[in-house]
């Protein structure tokens, strides 16, 4: 097997352009900068200076989960990112150890950590990776530039083409160009500009709308756990979901879900009833129990599984890669995004410790091997959302129905036995890959199902209900054992 040619060595700095300053992006400049002499982001927002809100990323007012497979890509990208994320408020849940989840099949027992995930807001996980990555050596930040275009043709991209915040226009040329723009990126249309025009896309909507408030942790509430109620994708109704996820500063942030028919009010009188309302009302008794922050209910409308299939193009230039969301964004409710980001740079970092920079087909090979944490993500996540009542877009391939019965099987599996949970958990975490879910084991373990009587109440125990009702007020939830 014949190699890709190398271009030939040179002395001159290598420099790489990276096209938004997100997670995504700074990810990448953290990758870029073992590997090159300068990396520059560019980011068209001015960035806060704290945990605080971009303008940009609308989003980050809801739930943002990072599951242990995201996690340790992270730890793998930077070290020590999760002890600096703890350090700044962010708390480590153990899963399920940490979890009260009614999954579409029952509620998941509570049963020693299998696997974790990282809870904070986003903006916190945001800057905190922000402020190591631009203090790293070679790395700088251009803030209020817009890229508009690609510099280079349809062989190789060398550089790109920026207006400038008082509407001036600079060329930037680097050796490589990544695009971490995220949902609004204009890849497809700076490819056609450069000639490669058969980029294929696909879109699946379940018209899912997110709404979110913020509440005061009860007093003692510091283990507190996840709470989250899922909706059924096979009961022919929207689905409509709630989740309480524990963040920094004792705050409980709220976030409602619903698909097309089903979805929840920007009007902060109708949170808790929407709650209330779904398949248990655990969530809506226990924010009944504290106090909201604000009037304030955040509503978001941009839930569309999009993914742009990079990889199948005909042609692809030297020098440019698209990461994170400008490949593929997904209904956040499954929280992948941010995993299939680390996971893919991962890939380019593992790609650039074996070839050189300048190698001719190294960034297709590359595009390639970033699109497989994105098609496991695609698949989980559309496979459910193309179900719901008056979802559109792309139908699922033939053999999903069957491959959906055996998940729904495997699913009520793990309401009752532990080898089932820690498969499930183990592909939902994106910690292993989903052919994990066919070992022997596992589908015997399916057959058999749960093996004990499932549990009929959210899996709460007395200390937390107290906890939740401030020492004294009583509550409809009842405790469960946890175990």
């Amino acid at each position: 097997m014949t190699r890709p040619t190398q271009t030939a060595p040179s002395s001159k700095p290598r420099r790489a352009v990276v096209i938004g300053g997100g997670m995504a992006g700074m990810l990448a400049a953290a990758v870029l900068a073992d590997f090159t002499d300068e990396v520059t982001v560019i980011e068209r927002d001015a960035l806060p200076e704290g945990p605080e809100p971009r303008k940009s990323l609308p989003q980050a007012r809801h739930v943002h989960v990072l599951w242990s497979g995201g996690a340790r890509a992270f730890e793998e990208l930077i070290p020590g990112i999760t002890d600096r994320w703890l350090a700044a408020g962010a708390r480590r849940i153990p899963l399920p150890t940490g979890l009260v989840s009614m999954t579409a099949q029952g509620w998941l027992p509570r049963w020693p950590e299998m696997q974790y995930m990282i809870a904070c807001t986003r903006d916190l996980l945001d800057w905190v990776v922000r402020e190591h990555v631009l203090e790293l050596p070679g790395v700088s930040l251009l803030q209020g530039h817009e890229v508009h275009a690609l510099e280079g043709d349809e062989s190789r991209v060398t550089g790109v083409r920026v207006r400038t915040p008082d509407g001036g226009e600079l060329t930037v040329g680097a050796d490589l160009v990544l695009d971490a723009s995220g949902r609004g990126s204009r890849a497809t249309r700076w490819l056609r500009e450069l000639g490669v025009g058969d980029i294929e896309e696909a879109e699946v909507d379940s018209g899912l709308v997110y709404a979110s408030r913020v509440y005061q942790a009860p007093e003692g509430s510091e283990t507190f756990p996840i709470v989250n109620v899922q909706s059924n994708p096979g009961d022919p109704v929207p689905g409509r979901t709630a989740t309480i996820v524990p963040v920094e500063s004792g705050r409980w942030l709220v976030t409602l879900s619903g698909t097309r028919g089903g979805e929840p009010s920007r009007d902060p009188d109708q949170f808790e009833a929407f709650a209330r309302s779904l398949r248990h009302p655990v969530v809506g008794e226990l924010i009944a129990m504290t106090a909201p922050l604000s009037d304030e209910v955040t509503l978001s409308r941009s839930t569309v599984n999009r993914r742009h299939y990079f990889e199948k193009a005909s042609a692809w230039p030297d020098g440019f890669i698209v990461v994170g969301d400008s490949v593929a964004t997904y209904n956040p409710l499954y929280g992948q995004g941010m995993t299939v980001a680390a996971q893919g740079l991962v890939a380019l970092r593992n790609a650039l410790r074996r070839n050189a920079l300048g190698l001719r087909g190294l960034s297709r090979r590359i595009q390639r091997a970033i699109a497989r944490p994105a098609g496991l993500a695609w698949e989980l996540a559309t496979s459910q959302d193309i179900l719901y009542p008056d979802a559109v877009g792309r139908q699922p391939r033939p053999g999903t129905a069957l491959a959906n019965a055996y998940v729904n099987r495997l699913v009520r599996t793990a309401t009752g036995r532990a080898q089932a949970t820690r498969a499930f958990l183990g592909v939902i975490t994106m910690s292993e890959p989903v052919t994990s879910w066919l070992q022997p084991d596992i589908i015997v373990a399916a057959l058999r199902g749960p093996g004990r009587k499932p549990l009929t109440k959210p899996p709460l125990t007395e200390e937390e209900l107290k906890v939740a009702a401030g020492g004294g007020r009583a509550t409809q939830v009842q405790p469960t054992s946890t175990h």
